[in-house]
């Protein structure tokens, strides 16, 4: 099949072009958000082409699946002289916890039967008013970076794209008072201002695996992807108890909460005792292969992108 995309989340889409597909992705010279090509730190097959306005003009796609209101609007059109949804069949993937009142959260596809919106958890779309529209949920799926724990350093690593712009978003202004009970080392895009760096995606993986234990202090997200790998690498992880992750997190697992003294509480504990890390990190990484493992999340878009097109 014939896929095309924009590239917008880059763990997603590495997931996602590990299919048996050939994917197109739009390209333009400056990289920006609507032209981004392929992926710069993360491994993609070369199954994953880059297209120009002018190759998507005469480009034959089977699919097209969206992910921002603007390629349902005019982006889509203009690339490929196509409306989804009606000269070619569409998906649309929500990846984000809606925002505002929980009476306003009406979603940009609302109501239309020509376009199925999959959500990637749960939560999405039992927050997502979506009215009639055909709705689906395929949880996420993660490329397996293999067993790397060694929590040799009694840090905590947490990762977070552009932490001070999404502050309350993410959880960044969080971290002063969780950084009394372990030292907090912050990794992810545009983080210098709170002492991490910009790694490849290996490079950050290698570097997580050797802190003690994961932090994920996000407030509102649907379901941050790098709790997900860092439970894959076999960390231990400390986790705000909102939105998706309790659902995310092995059953039963002692170290979420929504109170921060228990927050501290768990990283004096994991950071203290580094058998009981280990303990937890395998639990976590059996938990998260069983449960979002890339041969399910592929097999799922197989069946959706299948039942789209026929």
């Amino acid at each position: 099949m014939r896929v095309f995309f924009w590239h917008v989340h880059g763990s997603w889409s590495t997931a996602f072009v590990q299919g048996g597909h050939e994917y197109f992705v739009p390209v333009l010279p400056d990289r920006g958000p609507d032209g981004r090509g392929r992926a710069q730190t993360y491994p993609w097959p070369a199954s994953v082409k880059e297209v120009t306005p002018e190759d998507a003009a005469t480009l034959d796609v089977d699919v097209v699946v969206l992910q921002r209101p603007t390629e349902v609007q005019h982006l889509a059109a203009e690339w490929l002289g196509r409306i989804p949804g009606r000269d070619v069949p569409a998906v649309y993937v929500e990846h984000n916890a809606p925002q505002g009142a929980i009476n306003d959260m009406r979603h940009p596809i609302a109501d239309r039967d020509d376009i199925t919106l999959a959500h990637v958890t749960s939560f999405n779309a039992l927050f997502w008013d979506a009215g009639t529209a055909p709705t689906t949920v395929i949880e996420h799926g993660v490329v397996d970076p293999g067993l790397r724990y060694s929590g040799e350093l009694p840090r905590a690593g947490v990762v977070i794209n552009e932490p001070c712009r999404r502050w309350r978003v993410t959880g960044t202004d969080l971290l002063d008072d969780l950084g009394t009970a372990a030292p907090i080392d912050v990794f992810g895009m545009r983080s210098e201002p709170l002492g991490g760096a910009d790694l490849s995606q290996h490079d950050m993986h290698d570097a997580l695996a050797r802190r003690r234990a994961y932090l994920h202090p996000v407030r509102w997200t649907s379901l941050g992807l790098s709790l997900l790998e860092a439970m894959h690498l076999g960390m231990p992880v400390v986790a705000v108890a909102t939105t998706e992750v309790p659902r995310a997190l092995p059953p039963g697992y002692p170290y979420a909460s929504t109170n921060p003294d228990e927050l501290k509480d768990a990283l004096r504990t994991l950071i203290g005792d580094h058998e009981e890390a280990r303990a937890r990190g395998k639990q976590c990484r059996a938990w998260a292969r069983e449960r979002y493992g890339l041969p399910r999340f592929l097999r799922d878009w197989d069946r959706l992108l299948d039942e789209v097109t026929r």
